[in-house]
């Protein structure tokens, strides 16, 4: 698959006259028809809702695009459920998702009305001691434990992670909380992260679908919904296959109707929590081409750097880099692209074959919607960079301005040194 920036070189041109680069730009038109093929892939059960993971891009005017499609959110942190509230979300349309909770934030969850995903069983008594009672509607994390293959491949590791319990704890969980109260559960699980394969969902759909059916006849409880959760990947690799959404929801109803309406569970509604495959592709970070280096390898210094995204430092992930203008040239060039951090794994790419690379030249960092900007961090100083939104009719607004020293130093609004920096 070639990949192919959403903007164009004189695009790029006409937005860095206004917005000195580095900076993020997400694509609208992307956003919202992705979120359409989501949605008409689901379409087929009638309570089906996208709760998006707000840990992947949380910024309002994203999530206000992806509300008039008709999306939830899922929250992790009291800061999280306060740009739900503010963007208008409220009641059912937030998941509260999180683990080692701290009271304070399962009480302002509840005080939205959002509806409380568990961690864990320990969590019942933490919860019930904070509110004083136990919501009529819940939902539990599961972990199957092990090790989760698809076809032989190893996908990921449920049994090392610190999320969810076990089989015996969640139906103790089911019975405690139905004896408290609740009369509406809800099940969730996350098994692998960045799947690129149909087959990830309707595998998940069958265990989740086999639990429910098993905790309906074991504990009596009323369960509502399934929460599929995120690991729905990218192809962030030119020769990996995207996954076809069509086909995962097709592979989702088919567990469905043979699981869950046999058991007479045909009105329980599915839920989905997507961070990556709904804003992953549509955002990009673009940086330019400031020094070149000649040692040991040959080095293009950019003006981003990990703060900026720090997937390849900490994960050594993969993202395909777009030299603008350069898209046909012959990549004959094998460059390490690196950031200013003092850092040595500060490092887009390396060993990348790549066209030839000249200061001023911009580069398009791909991928980068999720789990980008949100990941920023200031190490050295550095300041986060701008994010902007390339609208559906091409003009671009700043969704985000870039930050300044003053705001690096306004923590220090106690010291009378730092009052007067700009």
């Amino acid at each position: 698959m070639e990949k192919r920036p959403f903007v164009t070189l004189k695009q790029l041109r006409e937005i860095e006259k206004k917005y000195p680069t580095p900076f993020y730009l997400y694509d609208e038109k992307g956003i919202r028809e992705n979120a359409k093929r989501l949605k008409e892939a689901f379409s087929w059960n009638k309570g089906y809702r996208e709760y998006f993971a707000v840990k992947a891009t949380p910024n309002p005017f994203i999530l206000n695009i992806l509300k008039e499609m008709g999306c939830g959110v899922d929250c992790s942190s009291m800061t999280e459920l306060m740009m739900a509230k503010a963007c208008g979300f409220k009641d059912d349309e937030i998941m509260f998702s999180s683990n080692d909770t701290p009271p304070e934030e399962f009480a302002y969850a509840r005080k939205l009305g959002a509806i409380i995903n568990l961690d864990d069983i320990t969590h019942i008594a933490c919860l019930e001691e904070t509110l004083g009672y136990i919501p009529e509607t819940i939902s539990c994390r599961y972990n199957p434990g092990g090790v989760f293959k698809i076809s032989n491949d190893i996908m990921d590791n449920p049994g090392d992670a610190k999320y969810g319990m076990t089989y015996e704890q969640i139906r103790e969980a089911f019975i405690t909380l139905k004896a408290k109260g609740a009369k509406h559960f809800g099940i969730h699980a996350f098994l692998a992260s960045n799947t690129v394969t149909n087959e990830y969902y309707p595998m998940l759909a069958r265990i989740l679908f086999e639990l429910a059916v098993k905790l309906k006849e074991e504990t009596g409880a009323h369960i509502a919904f399934v929460n599929l959760s995120g690991g729905v990947g990218i192809p962030y690799r030119p020769d990996q296959e995207p996954n076809d959404i069509a086909v995962i929801g097709e592979g989702v109803r088919k567990a469905y109707e043979e699981i869950l309406v046999p058991a007479g569970m045909g009105d329980v509604s599915l839920c989905t929590e997507l961070g990556r495959f709904m804003l992953g592709p549509y955002g990009v970070l673009v940086t330019k081409a400031i020094h070149e280096k000649h040692t040991y390898k040959e080095y293009i210094g950019v003006d981003a750097c990990a703060v900026n995204l720090m997937r390849p430092a900490m994960y050594g992930a993969y993202h395909h880099i777009t030299v603008m203008g350069k898209e046909d040239a012959p990549a004959d060039h094998m460059y390490d692209v690196t950031g200013s951090l003092c850092e040595n794994n500060d490092k887009f790419a390396i060993d990348r074959m790549l066209p030839r690379i000249d200061r001023g030249d911009l580069l398009v960092i791909h991928d980068a919607g999720a789990h980008g900007f949100s990941m920023g961090y200031n190490y050295n100083g550095k300041l986060r960079s701008a994010e902007l939104l390339l609208k559906e009719d091409g003009s671009v607004e700043t969704i985000r301005r870039a930050e300044t020293p003053a705001d690096y130093f306004a923590t220090f609004d106690f010291c009378d040194i730092f009052k007067d920096v700009q």
